[in-house]
């Protein structure tokens, strides 16, 4: 019986991963709709945004099953509740994703980012994906090593968000009050992400070792 409950438990875990998966896909389509001003992109991407929904439903009724099962002893039970804390990450990755997605669709067929905005832009979904693709490999390894590395791409992010923001601020900028408040709107739908992503990189740490990822020691700094 145990062992079945040890499958179950990795049954959620891959679908996790596979959750955090989807969502690198929905962001990848949504900037590439923004910048292309592509309709079918952007419902594309809408579309893998209600899978993440469907994903999330079926994750959070089979860790609230597991729970009920049996009584999980200390490991299991720090898994399960942490998968369902998880699975809150990562449907909010999926719905600030189809906001930028939306952004597109409801522009076209204009373009909703300028020129003077386009590469931040395209750097931040760039980060965006990257760092949705490091949460998936951390939530599919359990290494906090890698899971700790998602502060460091969040950093990226927050500084191109920065240069979003001056971009707007610019004196110089003459593309209207409704574009600037789309663009503030869209950098912070990637800051959020990313944000979210973190998240999910420090419950991996608490998953894997216990400790908290603000306790957490890395093996760099034990000399182990």
């Amino acid at each position: 019986m145990r062992t079945q409950y040890h499958e179950n438990l990795q049954e959620l875990a891959e679908l996790l991963h596979a959750m955090c998966l989807r969502d690198r896909d929905v962001v990848a389509a949504a900037t590439d709709a923004l910048l292309s001003a592509d309709l079918l992109e952007s419902e594309a991407a809408i579309d893998l945004g209600r899978e993440v929904e469907i994903m999330h439903q079926e994750a959070e009724r089979e860790a609230v099953r597991l729970l009920a099962l049996q009584a999980p002893v200390a490991g299991e039970l720090r898994q399960v509740v942490t998968a369902i804390q998880l699975t809150g990450n990562l449907k909010r990755m999926a719905a600030l994703a189809t906001h930028i997605a939306a952004a597109a669709r409801r522009r076209h067929p204009e373009f909703v980012v300028p020129e003077p905005a386009r590469p931040v832009i395209a750097a931040l979904g760039a980060a965006a994906v990257g760092i949705a693709g490091s949460a998936a490999a951390a939530l599919a390894s359990g290494d906090p090593e890698i899971a700790a590395s998602l502060d460091q791409q969040d950093d990226t992010v927050d500084r191109l968000h920065e240069r979003l923001l001056a971009t707007v601020l610019d004196p110089d900028w003459s593309y209207g009050i409704t574009t600037a408040v789309d663009i503030t709107l869209l950098g912070r739908y990637y800051e959020r992400f990313a944000d979210n992503a973190v998240d999910v990189g420090r419950r991996t740490i608490f998953l894997a070792t216990g400790e908290t990822a603000d306790r957490w020691i890395p093996t760099d700094r034990t000399g182990r």
